[in-house]
């Protein structure tokens, strides 16, 4: 089996702190985000190379991410664009990929955005035993929040009815970009785009497998998150530290409150101030400030604000004016 794990987006959503980093590269206490789907993936026996999809801009990050990387498996396959408006869409990234790479063995695919709480291996022997396209799925809970995914309605295991983005739900289990296709259905991707369907959302490519065949759902409970906003990437952090901070040993905390959910990267200077489900980045530097639900980037220095709900570039000044 081969694996691909998808990092070519832009994460325009998530700027400043993604304008020059892969959003992948977030870091989510000890481990960045790719790093926890990378190790799912290196113990796994049956997966023989992992292919890292992505554009031409993160190309250099990548390459230098994955040399000094812990992993042996991972391997960079760069998309023929640089900028967002010359993206052709992950479903003809896939398919350039799978022509590009010469992949003819059974190919298990997850974005590099996603946080899954369940393990990698557990979803292939799913795949193995149902031996057909099959996806992973997760109850949103929320149907306002179901309208930006594929919506999957299941007999039993089986998708019987697949919707990418419906407008009016009619349930919360959604698709989470986590997919499996045997060897012998890669040919389907050419198929697929050849009848002028969507090349963008691999959802809508879902939705043509299960009406041209058999599809079924692999899904869990624990939990789930799509990192494409500065909220869910704050949300992400707070599940994997669960109520606890993470300080860099080489941190300075002087006379500051810090509460939970805190993550406090190398180098960073913070003094006088108070710190709630928060993120600061390396070489940051906070005085006489109260943050809340903000992002700080590296090398930043803020002084005497109080910022709630913030993201605040890399190498930015903010004071209070005084």
């Amino acid at each position: 089996m081969k694996a691909v794990v998808l990092a070519g987006g832009y994460a325009t959503r998530l700027w400043p702190i993604t304008k020059h980093r892969p959003k992948m590269f977030l870091p989510v206490g000890d481990q960045t985000v790719i790093d926890t789907i990378f190790e799912d993936l290196e113990a796994d026996d049956r997966v023989s190379e992992v292919f890292v999809s992505t554009n031409e801009r993160f190309a250099d990050a990548f390459e230098e991410y994955i040399d000094e990387s812990p992993f042996e498996k991972p391997t960079l396959s760069v998309e023929d664009t640089s900028e967002e408006d010359e993206k052709f869409g992950v479903v003809g990234a896939l398919a350039q990929l799978i022509d590009r790479e010469e992949v003819d063995e059974d190919l298990v695919v997850i974005a590099g955005d996603n946080l899954i709480s369940f393990d990698v291996a557990d979803f292939v022997d799913f795949f193995y035993e149902k031996n057909a396209p099959c996806l992973a799925a997760y109850d949103v809970g929320d149907k306002e929040l179901a309208k930006a995914y594929g919506l999957v309605e299941l007999d039993g295991d089986r998708v019987i009815n697949f919707q990418e983005k419906p407008e009016d739900p009619k349930s919360t289990l959604v698709s989470i970009a986590c997919y499996a296709i045997p060897a012998g259905d890669l040919p389907k991707f050419d198929e697929y785009l050849s009848g002028d369907n969507n090349p963008d959302e691999p959802g809508w490519f879902m939705q043509w497998l299960q009406q041209n065949g058999d599809l079924f759902a692999y899904t869990f409970d624990e939990a789930w998150f799509d990192i494409g906003t500065p909220q869910s990437y704050l949300d992400a952090v707070a599940w994997y530290l669960g109520g606890e901070n993470y300080i860099h040993e080489s941190a300075t905390l002087t006379n500051t409150e810090v509460g939970t959910n805190v993550h406090v990267m190398a180098d960073a200077v913070v003094e006088d101030s108070v710190l709630e489900e928060s993120v600061v980045f390396p070489g940051a530097v906070i005085r006489n400030a109260e943050l809340k639900s903000s992002i700080v980037d590296e090398e930043t220095h803020i002084e005497s604000l109080d910022l709630s709900n913030a993201l605040i570039g890399a190498h930015s000044r903010l004071t209070n004016g005084q």
